[in-house]
């Protein structure tokens, strides 16, 4: 029998294909993580639970999840999930760590030239009605040094793409 996942949150088509590529039975739910009672209510007819930060899995639901073996967390953080009550019934708690991570620095960079450029304040005064070109003409970034505190994941991201 093919194993059963629950995906409670909004996930792309892409990621639910890729489970029933593999074989696996999905169920997919989007908004059933943002009511605990209904989760509580299904949650113990499946293998597995794919959550990104809408669904709380709480004790209260993991004492439901009788057939549970794995919850990933389509993300980087797992808080959302009762770590100590999932490892007490044997439930691994997985995360995609690096699911996002170039999405991110890329931001990141995208924002400090936005604010190099003061592309903020210009929209802001674009969309009063004003037209104050020579207000915000901002600084070039050409030789500037940029100090990246932390270099894991997305700081060393950020400090490859900058390096250009």
């Amino acid at each position: 029998m093919a194993p059963r996942v629950l995906i409670s949150d909004a996930l792309s088509t892409a990621a639910v294909q890729i489970f029933k590529d593999r074989g696996v039975d999905v169920d997919f739910q989007p908004n059933l993580g943002k009511d605990k009672d209904k989760l509580a209510a299904v949650v113990g007819k499946f293998d597995g639970l794919a959550v990104r930060s809408a669904t709380k899995v709480t004790a209260k639901i993991l004492e439901r999840a009788s057939e549970l073996k794995v919850i990933g967390r389509a993300g980087i953080g797992v808080d959302n999930i009762d770590i100590p009550a999932a490892t007490a019934k044997g439930i691994i708690v997985m995360n995609t760590p690096f699911g996002n991570s170039i999405t991110t620095a890329e931001h990141a960079i995208t924002l400090m030239l936005s604010l190099a450029r003061q592309i903020p304040q210009a929209d802001a005064s674009t969309q009063a009605g004003k037209w104050e070109k020579n207000k915000f003409i901002g600084v070039e970034i050409t030789g500037k040094t940029l100090g990246i505190i932390g270099c894991g994941n997305v700081g060393s991201i950020v400090a490859d793409r900058a390096s250009a």
